[in-house]
């Protein structure tokens, strides 16, 4: 089945409601966004993630220093290099990793080949951050990639109503969401669960505190 990673979270209310819901992986932004926020903040809302469910860390060409900071503190399972970093950069840093790459066309797919990374996100590009739009990109461009289903994570623009249609296109190992379960741009815990039931097609009931 279909992982799930819901991005950008920032309220531990969000966070439970994601896991409860059946969330495969959380991510923290520390690039700077909208939903940036603080190795502390993340520290904090890493504590109601529980074993099994992925804590993954968004940079933006990082120093090694930001990087060792979040990775032990939060602690971090994976860093996502949504930025220009170079493989060399990538690997020398030596942690499981995850390499953003905004799809514009069949060269934006190519230059993954050039990573040694565990896994590849193909995202729409950016508008004014690096990162998230809201729009999809031609998933058709991903057909030819020759990099194996289990590696690939697909980003940008999905919401609960065209996520089985990315998964019938692209057949990934994960989805990747923002803001499709957001509205004026906040999180919503109605529509993270909606995304989350619409891909996994089963209802996990949610506590209300």
């Amino acid at each position: 089945m279909t992982k799930v990673k819901i991005c950008g979270l920032r309220e531990p209310e969000h966070v439970v409601t994601a896991v409860q819901a059946g969330a495969d992986a959380i991510g923290f932004v520390f690039a700077p966004s909208k939903r940036r926020i603080s190795i502390e903040q993340a520290q904090q809302l890493a504590q109601q993630i529980p074993e099994g469910v992925l804590k993954i860390g968004v940079f933006v060409n990082p120093t090694p220093a930001e990087l060792k900071e979040a990775v032990e503190r939060v602690p971090l399972d994976y860093v996502q290099y949504h930025g220009e970093e170079t493989p060399a950069f990538i690997q020398e840093q030596g942690y499981p990793a995850i390499k953003a790459l905004s799809v514009r066309g069949k060269e934006d797919v190519q230059a993954a080949a050039a990573y040694q990374v565990d896994y590849y996100l193909f995202d729409a590009p950016g508008t004014d951050f690096k990162g998230g739009s809201g729009h999809t990109f031609d998933w058709t461009l991903l057909e030819e990639v020759g990099i194996p289903r289990e590696k690939l994570i697909v980003a940008g623009g999905l919401h609960a109503a065209n996520s089985n249609e990315a998964i019938a296109s692209v057949t990934p190992f994960m989805l990747d969401v923002s803001s499709g379960v957001e509205t004026d741009g906040v999180k919503d815990p109605t529509k993270i669960q909606a995304f989350l039931q619409a891909v996994k097609g089963e209802t996990h009931h949610v506590n209300r505190k």
